[in-house]
């Protein structure tokens, strides 16, 4: 492979891509918006406390704001806290008459109703025993535990990012493999003296780079203050991550280019493919609540075992061996698509 040739075809290749405004906008800042949006929409989801009306005060009262799990709003007139329940603006109302204790809430938020009963009823419950002087018969141990929930900027952050790449991949090599055969310049290269190597690293060099560059801009805007994301100590893994998807997504690319004769055909082919997947892969939104069947279909995705990955890596802090499985689908993946797409290849059309 000549350098020289690999210099000045990835350079031109690079230029082509910046001067680009389109481009520089769907690979860039589209994916960017939905992070934005999405981040800021649902940046606070899980944090709320549940808010309940209550009038008199009193131990359970003090008791019920200990607990962190509810806010309480008081009220003067007991009419006024119940108006809030009757109107859906509160869940729930707790009148207090000296030692009677009143809990009044909607039937309609079973939720949030379960959650007041629950804590209304161990607070009385514990307050009780406590004045009868007997010491508990049982004892509770409470510990935190760290699960595998995420808050939503956790999750957003690598699923959006992935659905980026594969955006920047399949769209950068399809169109410009169409676009190269349309205005005969794949002729030209096949006349000089560059191996189609050179051209197809030269290529793929670039997706990589812009890769990394998309990679290092969604990560540093998610980790502003209004985003709030935190990163895991083993966040550099996901490099390995980007390289391999970039380079599956790419032989989609390739692929679609190769089918493809116009840059409106490729477009749209590539839309049909990438869109879908982004869902069926549970970029936007955890693909576990879905049908087992859903669930299945999804496992022969890339973008679903870059996603996994991803997460796996950047923000609950897994070690190397969670790459394994999504490193090898991605690897295999990469393998039977460039080699189809390699059999149906066209210079000229």
């Amino acid at each position: 492979m000549s350098t020289t040739a690999f210099k000045s075809l990835s350079t031109a290749m690079f230029k082509g891509f910046v001067r680009d405004k389109m481009s520089l906008f769907f690979m860039f800042f589209f994916p960017l918006m939905f992070l934005v949006v999405f981040g800021l929409l649902l940046g606070d989801s899980g944090e709320d406390k549940i808010k309940i009306a209550v009038t008199g005060d009193g131990p359970v009262v003090a008791a019920l704001d200990q607990t962190g799990a509810v806010e309480i709003q008081r009220f003067d007139d007991e009419r006024a806290a119940l108006a809030k329940v009757e109107d859906g603006d509160l869940p729930a109302a707790i009148i207090l008459r000296g030692n009677a204790i009143q809990l009044r809430f909607a039937a309609s938020d079973q939720v949030a109703a379960g959650t007041v009963n629950g804590l209304v009823s161990g607070v009385v419950d514990k307050l009780n025993l406590s004045a009868t002087g007997q010491p508990a018969a049982f004892s509770l141990q409470q510990q935190p535990v760290e699960d595998a929930s995420l808050k939503p900027i956790q999750y957003l952050t690598p699923g959006i990012l992935s659905w980026g790449i594969s955006i920047s991949a399949v769209f950068g090599a399809a169109l410009t493999m169409v676009s190269w055969r349309k205005k005969q310049v794949l002729r030209r290269i096949r006349l000089a003296p560059v191996s189609a190597f050179t051209v197809l690293t030269s290529r793929l060099t670039v997706s990589v780079g812009i890769a990394i560059v998309q990679a290092i801009t969604f990560v540093l805007v998610a980790l502003t203050p209004p985003f709030g994301l935190k990163l895991s100590g083993s966040w550099y893994l996901a490099l390995p991550l980007l390289v391999l998807g970039t380079l599956a997504f790419f032989a989609i690319g390739m692929l679609v280019g190769a089918f493809c004769k116009t840059e409106e055909a490729a477009s749209g082919a590539a839309n049909i493919l990438v869109m879908p997947m982004s869902f069926l892969s549970g970029s936007f939104f955890p693909i576990e609540n879905a049908p087992g069947w859903l669930q299945a279909v999804s496992q022969a995705l890339p973008l679903r075992h870059m996603n996994d990955g991803m997460l796996d890596v950047l923000v609950r802090g897994k070690g190397i061996e969670a790459l394994l499985l999504p490193c090898s689908v991605l690897i295999a993946f990469t393998a039977v698509v460039g080699f189809a797409a390699a059999k149906i290849f066209r210079w000229e059309d």
